[in-house]
């Protein structure tokens, strides 16, 4: 989810649940020692509970990187070994580290060694040439024996090797059989499953089975409504919030932003897929997607998308 989940992201998310667990946009070990620590690191209070994703191989700089963030408050520390962008291979990280199980012990053992919340590990069913039967639980067994109860699975093996990032999120099949027999082979873990999960009514199912948790990503990107509204029943709660309510929730959170200089396609942008496969839908994505970026922009125009909804849904 780089580039997509930052921080106006997850504001609007968080309208829709109050319970679910946002993660962030990985951010590696190097960028947090030496970037701007503000502007990579900085979060609004309604976010919680929050996850920072991190990524990186050094024992040394996960540490440091962890102590930093504790620090700013994220209430789980994530290390991120499941995504197979060329930009983290190229950097010896993200779903290579599959293959060094005992390095990414080291990570964690350092990183839980300084970490004052808890540290979670995401990673993929295994990668290239190896046997997910044999590399998974092998994984498992080595980085929780380092400290880490808390695994994300993606059910899917990256192919670092002749699949490009995308293809890597579709081509690979899906096995959530193993990793439903993860959970029974690990059962003091908490094993929660990533990959091809597209509603609730999926979620669910698959928590019946008795996994731990759901990890929604682009699902819940494309169409938040329809996998983060009613996802706090999950919890035997309701937030009490739809779609148009998630947009005039928003409403205070864009008139702050856009009067301290910011642009309201910065926030628009992640808001375009609200009402996917609703009438109006595509009024409002036209709206927003035309004039969010024009000079001035502001909430009269998310004014004139939402009309575009509510005029389809009176007819």
């Amino acid at each position: 989810m780089m580039d997509w989940t930052d921080r106006h992201c997850r504001v609007f998310h968080r309208q829709m649940t109050r319970r679910a667990m946002l993660y962030t946009e990985m951010v590696t070990a190097p960028a947090v020692l030496h970037g701007p620590k503000a502007r990579l690191l900085d979060y609004s209070s309604e976010e919680h509970p929050i996850a920072l994703q991190l990524g990186g191989s050094d024992p040394r700089e996960l540490r440091e990187a962890t102590r930093i963030a504790s620090d700013w408050g994220y209430d789980e520390i994530n290390l991120n070994v499941g995504c197979p962008s060329d930009r983290v291979q190229s950097g010896c990280f993200g779903a290579v580290l599959m293959q060094q199980p005992g390095l990414v012990a080291d990570c964690v053992a350092a990183m839980i060694s300084v970490a004052s919340v808890p540290v979670t590990v995401k990673c993929r069913i295994g990668v290239d040439d190896q046997d997910p039967e044999q590399a998974l639980p092998d994984f498992l067994q080595q980085v929780s024996a380092a400290g880490v109860s808390h695994f994300i699975i993606h059910a899917r093996k990256a192919w670092l090797q002749g699949l490009s990032p995308k293809e890597n999120r579709e081509i690979p099949p899906l096995n959530y059989d193993l990793v439903l027999r993860m959970k029974a082979a690990f059962p003091q873990l908490t094993i929660c499953i990533n990959g091809g999960i597209t509603s609730l009514d999926q979620a669910k199912s698959l928590l019946d089975q008795g996994l731990d948790g759901v990890m929604v990503g682009r699902a819940a990107y494309h169409d938040p409504a329809s996998v983060l509204v009613g996802a706090d029943t999950l919890w035997g709660e309701d937030s009490g919030v739809d779609a148009f309510g998630a947009v005039a929730a928003m409403q205070p959170y864009i008139a702050a932003h856009l009067a301290q200089g910011g642009k309201l396609h910065q926030i628009t942008r992640h808001m375009l897929g609200l009402f996917t496969g609703r009438p109006g839908a595509r009024g409002w994505r036209r709206v927003l997607s035309e004039g969010a970026n024009k000079p001035g922009a502001g909430l009269d125009l998310l004014d004139a998308a939402l009309a575009e909804v509510q005029r389809d849904v009176a007819a």
